[in-house]
């Protein structure tokens, strides 16, 4: 399973993105799929993830701001991020957390891509 993030770049506070993240190859199951960032010198942290049932969960600093979606088939996972913020820039990390058979977990993660948010 590969997963390969795209969409980032710069932009001015008050603006607007949307990240994809679009994985290939073959897995038993997808759980769940999100979205983590990590800034200079920061811990990397979670934004946004969702659900093989829909069900959403996000960081309260990007409640109201940030949506994220997924296609019915958990192949591609979209970040939509509104009223960007300085404090938002950092690297944008896709993860898909799934079982490679009914008993094995493994989590895989995408190569980041650079928001950078100007003030």
């Amino acid at each position: 399973v590969q997963l390969q993030a795209s969409g980032g770049g710069l932009v001015q506070a008050g603006g607007y993105l949307r990240l994809s993240c679009a994985r290939s190859g073959t897995i038993f199951k997808i759980d769940r799929m999100g979205w983590y960032r990590q800034a200079p010198g920061k811990q990397r942290e979670l934004v946004a993830t969702i659900t093989s049932g829909g069900s959403r969960n996000y960081a309260d600093s990007v409640k109201g701001r940030f949506t994220i979606s997924r296609d019915n088939a958990m192949n591609t996972v979209y970040l939509q991020m509104n009223s960007l913020k300085p404090e938002d820039t950092a690297a944008y990390y896709c993860k898909a957390e799934g079982f490679t058979d009914p008993w094995s977990a493994r989590d895989y993660w995408g190569q980041g891509t650079l928001v950078t948010v100007s003030s």
